[in-house]
């Protein structure tokens, strides 16, 4: 099986734009670029589709280096033989492929392993001939002084034929596919855990069972949870209530073939196999195969977050001065200017017990009448809802916007060496405020210095596997800065260091080369960068905007390598580049078709035209001010039966959490998004949606909220 026939088993795509995907992944091409000035070579594939076919070429290379560890391995114990080797050769099942080295593979001493070393293997190869012979009398034969009568003789042979059963890929294949249909998962509380105050949250699995494959994602990684925490204990089993007949039925169909003197003898040694060897492995496996499941599900939904997130609306380029508020310790202020750079901070203390409230609103105006604030950021953390308040009491001299954002990750980003690097003279409070007042300005490129798992968007995302998660995670980053575009005279090195092609190292040599020579004023420029070369240049220059470029290209998502055929495109219409750009009537005017060359074909033409109709449009909505209930402000201000304005703060695969203006989210069930059966919580609701929700149940002591959008 070639490669491009092991992806295509997965992947939806033709072959031709699956192996053309696979040449331009080869040749170290971005799977932004990829997707976006490929799309002729791609035969038009997404993001995700190409995402794919890269993960599947992995995967197909690691099954062929772990083939050949495997086939290597077995040459060198000398017992390669051509079937062994052919079997091998044309499988592609890690699990298959792994079964076949099994009998190969070194392990500590086994009983089998003495009952070798004492000579039974032979009377084990008679007894699995199966003729209809004498056992009893044939054993006594093999006693030794290791074997000291009958009984040891048939036990030991017994040993040998269970080793044998545990290492027929044909059984162990048939075993997996029953757990696959009848596994069940059973949890059951650990006595002396029952009562600990930790172990309540997990109190409906002390008693719990259900079939494995219908076992939701969320439920099983919260079961392995409370398991690791040593509340629970757990069992993966098929037909448990008849001790697993139906699979030592199985096996033993497999297995025996007469029924003689020799059957029980091995039907014995199947059951020992099964309840010693088989079963552990296989329940084992299953688990694992149903965990690796629950992980990719919940960084899925993880990464559906944080795309949402990531590409949530900027205010843009505006003046804001920034809340990070608090009671005792006071509310720290900042104002930035268009670039998010810091020109002033102060500290002012409108509540309990100071309540300077007075003096704080003198100084609040002041601030946003020195500095030009265009608009006020507020975390939402404690003391957001009376800052708020607070705010809107001030009567400022012209019109500001009034936001509340969402400060989760700020003070991680505030203790960060990210951070230090960036305001190393300013302690932890300023930096936090900063990060508030940037993440309205511009989330993505504020989000993309703090990790992803500190900005309080997952679901179990402490219980996955955390390279996977990573990896999915840092792809996400990816695609959605390169989608928006960035700033390159604006960008932090952190920002930068997602754009396609560039990576950390680049990143850094952008920055010192625009500290030492100044704002670049052409992508061209990007040449002169250290060991940014053509590769790299290729790779990432479309992406990046030069603001105010002589060649107004620059400031779009047109490829420089299609710069000739934009200026051939005006030049027929007797226009100027500059002319061109924006103007829809001339750009109407343009056949695609004239312009395909053996480098650029149609589909590519047509992003281009549509890029010159609006260039350097941004992808992401404008903010919008929202408003909370004024009468909501903790969670004894909230009641059965109130219909309340909210904000979508996290979406799980059970439902969504909405802030509805306090520190506890309500929790919207997915039967409660609305009328009617919804299998996807994404086709209702997006992350940051304004929401009317109806509160259902208030539980104050657990700090929980039911809602529905049923209303």
């Amino acid at each position: 099986m070639t490669h491009i026939d092991f992806i295509a088993q997965t992947v939806q795509a033709p072959a031709k734009s699956i192996a053309n995907t696979v040449q331009l992944l080869s040749e170290d091409c971005t799977i932004p670029f990829i997707s976006r000035y490929r799309k002729d070579q791609t035969g038009n594939l997404d993001e995700t589709v190409i995402e794919q076919i890269a993960k599947q070429n992995t995967a197909y290379e690691n099954i062929v280096k772990r083939k050949e560890a495997i086939l290597k391995s077995i040459e060198e114990q000398k017992a390669l033989t051509p079937e062994l080797k052919n079997k091998i050769d044309n499988s592609f099942d890690l699990n298959e492929l792994e079964d076949f080295y099994l009998p190969f593979k070194k392990k500590k001493k086994t009983r089998a392993d003495v009952a070798r070393d004492n000579g039974l293997e032979p009377l084990a190869k008679i007894i699995m001939a199966q003729g209809n012979d004498d056992i009893d009398f044939i054993s006594s034969r093999y006693l030794n002084k290791n074997v000291k009568n009958e009984d040891e003789a048939l036990q030991g042979a017994r040993d040998i034929i269970a080793e044998w059963v545990n290492e027929n890929p044909y059984v162990r294949k048939q075993l997996r596919r029953l757990y696959q249909r009848k596994a069940t998962i059973e949890t059951k509380v650990v006595k002396t855990k029952k009562d600990d105050e930790a172990a309540q949250k997990f109190a409906q699995y002390f008693e719990w069972n259900e079939p494995l494959g219908k076992t939701p994602p969320h439920r099983l990684l919260a079961m392995l949870r409370a398991e690791n925490e040593g509340f629970v204990k757990m069992k993966i089993e098929v037909d448990a209530e008849n001790s697993g007949d139906e699979a030592l039925d199985l096996i033993e169909q497999i297995v025996i073939k007469k029924n003689n003197d020799t059957t029980p003898h091995i039907a014995q040694a199947i059951t020992d196999s099964y309840k010693r060897l088989l079963a552990p492995a296989i329940s084992n496996e299953s688990l694992q195969e149903a965990k690796l499941k629950a992980d990719l599900n919940s960084i899925g939904v993880f990464a559906n977050n944080l795309s949402q997130l990531l590409l949530a609306p900027p205010l843009g380029e505006k003046r804001i001065l920034a809340i990070d508020p608090g009671f005792r310790s006071g509310c720290k202020i900042v104002c930035l200017d268009e670039k998010g750079d810091l020109l002033y901070n102060e500290t002012i203390f409108p509540h309990a017990p100071q309540n300077e409230f007075t003096i704080a609103m003198k100084k609040v105006k002041s601030m946003v009448n020195a500095y030009k604030i265009d608009a006020i950021s507020i975390g939402n953390g404690t003391a957001s809802r009376e800052t708020e308040h607070f705010i809107k009491k001030i009567a400022f001299d012209k019109p500001v916007q009034v936001f509340v954002v969402s400060e989760a990750g700020a003070s991680v980003y505030s203790a960060s060496k990210i951070a230090r690097e960036e305001f190393p003279k300013y302690d932890v409070t300023v930096r936090g405020a900063v990060s508030i007042g940037r993440r309205l300005s511009d989330p993505l490129a504020e989000l993309v210095k703090i990790d992803p798992k500190a900005i309080g968007v997952g679901q179990y995302q402490h219980d996955v596997d955390q390279t996977k998660l990573k990896e999915e995670l840092d792809t996400v980053v990816v695609r959605c800065v390169n989608s928006v575009g960035i700033n390159i005279n604006t960008a932090s090195k952190h920002l930068l260091s997602y754009v396609s092609g560039i990576g950390e190292k680049l990143a850094e040599n952008i920055v010192a080369y625009r500290s030492e020579n100044g704002p670049f004023e052409d992508r061209k420029q990007l040449k002169k960068v250290p060991r940014l070369g053509d590769k790299a240049f290729q790779q990432g220059a479309a992406f990046i905007r030069i603001k105010g470029a002589k060649n107004p290209l620059d400031n779009s998502a047109v490829h420089p390598e299609a710069y000739p055929i934009v200026e051939k495109m005006a030049k027929d219409l007797k226009l100027s580049v500059n002319d061109l750009i924006a103007n829809k009537e001339k750009t109407a005017l343009i056949k695609p078709e004239n312009y395909v060359s053996g480098d650029i074909g149609l589909l590519t033409l047509k992003d281009i035209i549509k890029e010159l109709e609006k260039p350097g449009l941004d992808p992401r909505q404008s903010a919008k001010v929202f408003e909370f209930d004024a009468n909501i402000k903790t969670i004894k201000d909230v009641k059965s039966g109130m219909v309340l304005p909210g904000i979508v703060n996290n979406i799980t695969n059970f439902g969504c959490f909405v802030d509805i203006g306090i520190k506890e989210s309500g929790l919207v069930h997915i039967s409660q998004l609305k009328a009617g059966f919804v299998s996807d919580v994404n086709e209702v609701v997006k992350l940051h949606q304004h929401v009317q929700v109806k509160v259902t149940e208030v539980d104050e002591e657990r700090k929980r909220i039911a809602l529905t959008m049923v209303i």
